[in-house]
């Protein structure tokens, strides 16, 4: 009798634990994913997706899952964008107002992958991950492969780059934004690299497009990238090979004809950019730091941009002799077809396919 009721016992136990692992295996919370960028979570384990291309992801059977995303503010909206299986699909429009859920199918029943991708940046606000429902839902983890951080203002967002749902000037800012396609995540994707983007639309070394501030300077160490942000980003977590540096666009910008707008001062932009250099070394100390003109700036201007990158370089040179040389990259002019004399997604295409060289040799 006594055996009996312990076999009774294991078998309850064990039905019990097929349920419960049945039930986890079916719901994935945000707290399990495994996310590569900028992102928190929140004190309801929600994950806080923050910068431009900022992803996870999943695997699931079967021919749906459906993933659980939401934005704090009612009359707003956002994008993410994903991959299933390696093959990009489309960008997804997430309303404010209530937990949105979003069905992502496939054409039949076996096992996907999906990559989840934060279409917008930093301060089009967050879009937040509650969590994923499926079959046999498992959370993967990015490759051991080399890292790229790609730091930089609307170019580096691709911002302005997709017009596959409106033509310019019908929506809003965050309507034409598409990370994914940007030439930064198209270079390291080519290369087999990881990345992250660390960039704001606008922004400077020294300036904004039409203002003083604030700089790149001013919010790089900031976790949301934005000077009210009270949170430091942990630079720890990742340890990048190479840090891509892309500023000086919204620096020689002429403003808005609204803003005061004094002249480009060149002496103020080399000296801000070496102590900006500075910066991301002592938190990268190994890392080898490129700097990037702009493909939006063409005739003298451009090549002030690159006399100036010049002197950034020869100064950290000397400034770390025992350190990797910086490494330059001057684009070649264009004149961008995307929204607001931005690169469109053909566009940041060339730009990568310019790019690919010039980070293979830095990958070796």
């Amino acid at each position: 009798m006594k055996y009996k009721f312990n076999y009774l016992i294991i078998l309850i136990y064990l039905i019990f634990s097929s349920c419960v692992s049945f039930e986890q295996n079916n719901v994935l919370p945000a707290a399990s994913l495994k996310p590569y960028g900028r992102f928190l979570f929140d004190a309801q384990q929600n994950l806080e997706l923050i910068s431009s291309a900022v992803h996870f992801g999943f695997s699931f059977t079967g021919k749906e899952c459906i993933l659980y995303a939401f934005i704090n503010d009612a009359s707003d909206h956002n994008y993410l964008q994903y991959e299933l299986d390696g093959v990009y699909q489309k960008r997804i429009k997430v309303m404010g107002g209530s937990v949105q859920q979003i069905v992502l199918s496939a054409n039949n029943n076996g096992q996907h992958t999906i990559e989840i991708y934060k279409t917008t940046e930093a301060t089009t606000g967050p879009i937040f991950i509650q969590k994923i429902t499926g079959n046999s839902l498992h959370a993967t983890t990015p490759a051991n492969a080399p890292l790229i951080e790609f730091i930089g203002n609307s170019i580096t967002c691709g911002a302005d780059a997709d017009t596959s749902n409106m033509p310019c000037g019908k929506g809003e800012y965050q309507d034409y934004h598409n990370a994914y396609y940007a030439y930064g995540p198209r270079t390291a994707r080519a290369l087999n690299a990881n990345y992250i983007l660390s960039s704001v639309s606008g922004i400077g070394i020294y300036r904004t497009w039409n203002m003083d501030s604030p700089s790149m300077p001013q919010v790089y160490e900031k976790t949301r990238l934005n000077t009210k942000d009270t949170l430091h980003w942990n630079f720890k977590m990742y340890s990048p090979k190479i840090v891509s540096i892309a500023l000086g666009t919204n620096d020689l910008s002429h403003g808005d004809g609204v803003h005061k707008r004094e002249p480009f001062d060149s002496s103020i932009f080399v000296k801000d950019y070496i102590a900006f250099v500075q910066l991301v070394k002592s938190k990268y100390p190994t890392a080898t730091i490129a700097l990037l003109s702009s493909p939006m700036i063409n005739g003298s201007e451009r090549i002030l941009l690159q006399n100036c990158l010049t002197a950034v370089k020869q100064n950290i040179d000397t400034l770390h002799p025992s350190d990797k040389p910086v490494a330059l990259y001057f684009f070649k002019p264009m004149h961008a077809g995307g929204c607001s004399g931005h690169p469109s997604v053909a566009d940041h295409a060339i730009l990568a396919q310019e790019l690919i060289p010039f980070f293979k040799d830095l990958l070796k």
